[in-house]
């Protein structure tokens, strides 16, 4: 080999001259050494976060016993068939959502921790990104989508004058690829089916334009320059002109070719996957959104399972409702009304039973999820086996908008990393962000800290 490629070569590496930018074909030196458990001789490990909101009451949550003693409460007990592949995590919470609104500034929290600046739209500030944009930045790029964004609710905007003043996009995001720009998340089955099978040479569609793959880079100034780069004065200066409705559209548009960006970049180069032996069918859902709720939910929690399956991303995120979700549960057998409604229960027994009744048909599909997850065999063990998967809220209780002891399920076995099946109770007011440190480090990422973590997790292996 030519000594001067015996290095690693950007995969936006040019031949220049005089007013010309000739792009490479993919050259071996542009592929980075792999890591050691990037050879794919074994199932590679994959992270999912799961966020249910307005909270669930403690008396119904909390288990009796310790350890691997514990008996499932009545709200966990369709968790029954998956009690050894789960922990039941107690104790952790995000201190810089205390003594704040009761919804709006915990969504974003959920996955960074960060103080979330009060805001009707203008200048959004997080606090920190998201354990699993993280996630995504630093091993995104093994994986033809560096993470998968799902949900079920669309994306809120306006601002929550009543709840003091914060916009509601806050609390339509938990994924956050800086502490000003939310992740969109797809809530259409047809259209995330798609994300994970038409990514390849297809035109991409964003917002009304069609984006081609350039035989030629776009700037001769860098090699690594993004589209939004080449704008980024252009659009600083139509969002100081726009109101703050524009502003979250332009920066959701902005977000999205990114996203594209970084899929044409993963569809440049050959990719290696981890190919599983088996059958996991999911047909390619219609178009538009089922009719009834527990279909839509149940159908993208399997295009989430297929994306892992199919090796398409080892990073995912699932909002099972926005912040105050208007979504009207009256579905359900003794309920009437919304979640968020009927989570103010103020202890009225008829209020509470229903808030319970709601709590627990999430529980049963997150079970749902962890059992097909389990059923899927990877070379001996199951694709439960091989992710962690964390489920979750921000409040303890809906009434109550207590922020401590938060409901945290964290299952599978992390390819061997995690020892499920037990209830830990960690101190008092632990940081929700040491799990996310932990987890971290089982994916590879070394980090001294994130967020307001003040170490690692002892016990969870």
């Amino acid at each position: 080999m030519n000594p001067i490629f015996q290095k690693h070569l950007s995969r936006r590496t040019l031949l220049k001259g005089a007013g010309a930018a000739l792009a490479l074909p993919w050259l071996e030196a542009m592929s980075p050494a792999l890591c050691a458990d990037e050879s794919l001789s074994k199932p590679p490990l994959r992270s999912a976060f799961l966020f249910m909101p307005n909270g669930a009451n403690p008396k119904f949550w909390t288990p009796e016993g310790d350890g691997e003693q514990f008996e499932l409460s009545p709200m966990l007990e369709s968790l029954k068939n998956v009690k050894d592949d789960f922990m039941l995590l107690e104790n952790l919470w995000n201190e810089n959502s205390v003594g704040r609104n009761g919804h709006w500034p915990k969504v974003p929290a959920f996955l960074s921790g960060g103080y979330v600046v009060r805001t009707s739209g203008r200048d959004m500030d997080t606090g920190g990104t998201s354990v699993d944009q993280l996630m995504a930045d630093t091993i995104g790029n093994r994986t033809p989508l560096p993470s998968f964004e799902l949900g079920v609710d669309e994306a809120y905007t306006g601002v929550d004058n009543i709840g003091g003043g914060f916009t509601r996009i806050y609390g339509s995001h938990i994924a956050w690829r800086d502490p000003h720009t939310p992740v969109p998340k797809e809530i259409i089955p047809q259209l995330a089916f798609d994300r994970l099978f038409r990514t390849g040479r297809s035109n991409p569609v964003v917002s009304g334009f069609t984006t081609r793959q350039p035989a030629v880079t776009k700037s001769l100034a860098r090699d690594d320059t993004s589209v939004l780069d080449l704008v980024r004065e252009d659009a600083k200066s139509l969002r100081n002109k726009v109101g703050n409705n524009d502003k979250v559209k332009l920066d959701e548009y902005l977000e999205s070719v990114r996203s594209v960006e970084r899929r044409i970049e993963n569809t440049m180069k050959p990719q290696k996957r981890w190919i599983n032996t088996g059958q996991f069918d999911v047909p390619r859902p219609g178009p538009g959104i089922p009719e009834e709720h527990v279909e839509h939910l149940r159908l993208m929690l399997d295009i989430m399972v297929l994306a892992f399956w199919t090796d398409s991303t080892r990073i995912a995120t699932f909002m099972l409702g926005n912040a105050q979700t208007g979504r009207n549960f009256s579905f359900l057998d003794g309920v009437k009304g919304s979640f968020h409604g009927i989570s103010h229960h103020r202890n009225e027994e008829d209020k509470l039973k229903q808030y319970v009744t709601i709590g627990t048909w999430h529980i049963e599909q997150v079970a749902y999820l962890l059992e097909k997850m389990k059923s899927l065999d990877e070379a001996g063990t199951s694709l439960l086996d091989n992710s962690m998967v964390m489920f979750g809220s921000t409040l303890k209780d809906g009434n109550a908008h207590d922020p401590h002891d938060l409901p945290i399920i964290l299952a599978g076995r992390g390819c061997g990393t995690l020892k499920p099946g037990r209830r830990v109770r960690f101190e008092k007011d632990t940081p929700l962000c040491n799990l996310y440190l932990s987890l971290l480090e089982r994916m590879g990422i070394q980090r001294e800290s994130f967020g307001d973590s003040t170490g690692k997790l002892d016990g969870l292996g």
